[in-house]
């Protein structure tokens, strides 16, 4: 089996299409905009009653608004590639170019990005390590060190950053545990790879792009020195498990492919969970009838995340790239034409979700939203957000039911084409209220 530069994880944007013929044509929108960043949903709303499928001039993808056909490109892996989906959406400076074109730096396309046939071959052996034994195996972890975080931020008083009190630092640990990653080295590891948002789904400057691009070549070098280490060093974890498989059969998953889906992983089960958290807490506290119903009932947890995923998800967007002439809800769209595939617009569809604006733990069908994808990409690590967001929400309603948001504080998003959570969040309680962790 052949690893070429087809194949690499990270690749430049080629040479943009012109607009498909006919095809409405949006000059100014661009959900880099301020108004947008601010809050996507009405104008994603607005933007997919004016016209379901249209092409942004500033970003230079044709954009799709509506459920039905974000589920046919999802559905259609031959005609819409999904190897666009971790590259720069706009041009790298030359500063970040020449790092990344390190010799050494070359891990492969391996889960997000990797095409068929190759990708239902890896992801056989992905799939595996996210098991229900897995996630049973790290529910412990999780709930050990969310007491942690909590007995610390209480320790500390009132009021609390709750991001780097709690959710930046519990995610990205628990990727790390998973991976089997050494707790000594999560601090330097969370700061190697926590700004990958802004490299392949933000608009950096070039002297961020060369400092991201400084952290993604050490990242990759710790994972590949890692793994080396780990061949004679297996544990229970998901590491041993590829290297497992690789013994077992190096043509069907190659050591490159291991090494790569490590280097993956990390910010596909950090960053996004982070946000999640967040939302659920700046959606929940800022309805305190809401917040006290799961307070009272932890049952109503698991589909109160549900409705977080569909009326602020922490992914509002993902992109496909068209591989041959095709037709999307009656334009010809040229092979090479990227695709925006628009989340905001399609999680607060009317025609699926009865009063979409409306937030409400109660939603039948909250389920219904397309923010973890669908077909052969959808999101491998779904189970593990949904699984991560729930213990946390748990614990926070046991431990401290009086938390709420600080008010009047201003809740910003950092500027990127995808994802969307806090960059700061600030909360409060009654110090009387809260509970001790449980001994057992």
């Amino acid at each position: 089996m052949t690893e070429s530069s087809v194949n690499s994880y990270h690749q430049p944007r080629p040479e943009i299409p012109p607009p498909p013929v006919g095809c409405p044509v949006e000059h100014h929108w661009s959900p880099l905009d301020d108004d947008y960043l601010a809050d996507p949903y009405p104008i994603a709303a607005e933007l997919r009653e004016d016209h379901p499928t249209f092409y942004a001039e500033q970003l230079g993808y044709v954009v799709v608004t509506r459920m039905e056909d974000i589920e046919a490109v999802f559905t259609d892996p031959d005609t819409y590639a999904s190897t666009n989906v971790q590259d720069p959406v706009f041009p790298l400076a030359q500063e970040a170019t020449d790092i990344l074109s390190a010799e050494d730096f070359n891990p492969v396309a391996v889960m997000s990005n990797r095409p068929e046939p190759d990708h239902q071959r890896i992801r056989v052996y992905t799939k595996r390590g996210f098991s229900k034994r897995r996630l049973k195996t790290l529910e412990p972890y999780v709930r050990r060190r969310s007491h942690e975080l909590i007995d610390a931020m209480l320790a500390a008083g009132s009021p609390a950053e709750f991001i780097e009190a709690f959710a930046f630092p519990l995610p990205g640990e628990t990727v790390f545990r998973f991976i089997g990653f050494p707790e000594s080295d999560d601090e330097m590891l969370k700061n190697w790879c926590g700004e990958r948002k802004a490299f392949s789904w933000g608009k950096p400057t070039a002297t961020e792009q060369t400092e991201i691009a400084e952290k993604m070549l050490s990242y990759w070098r710790y994972c590949r020195d890692f793994t080396a280490a780990k061949r004679d060093e297996r544990a229970d974890d998901f590491a041993s498990e590829l290297l497992d498989a690789h013994d077992a059969d190096a043509d069907e998953l190659s050591y490159r492919e291991v090494e790569s889906v490590i280097y993956g992983l990390s910010f596909a089960g950090h960053e996004a969970v982070t946000s999640l958290i967040c939302n659920c807490l700046v959606n929940l506290l800022s309805r305190r009838d809401q917040w006290d119903e799961i307070c009272a009932d932890p049952s109503l947890i698991p589909n109160a995340v549900e409705e977080v995923l569909r009326f602020d998800s922490s992914q509002i967007s993902w992109r496909r790239v068209t591989t041959r002439d095709t037709v999307l809800n009656g334009f010809d769209i040229p092979a090479g034409t990227g695709v925006f595939m628009n989340f905001a617009a399609a999680n607060r569809e009317p025609r699926l979700f009865d009063d979409p604006h409306r937030f409400d733990i109660h939603r039948g069908n909250a389920r219904r939203h397309i923010s973890f994808g669908k077909g052969i990409h959808f999101c491998l690590g779904a189970n593990m957000a949904r699984f991560e967001a729930t213990i946390v929400l748990g614990i926070l309603a046991e431990r401290i039911p009086s938390l709420r948001l600080v008010a009047d504080q201003a809740i910003t998003s950092f500027p990127n084409i995808t994802f969307r959570g806090p960059e700061r969040l600030v909360v409060e309680w009654d110090a009387e209220q809260a509970a001790a962790a449980p001994t057992s």
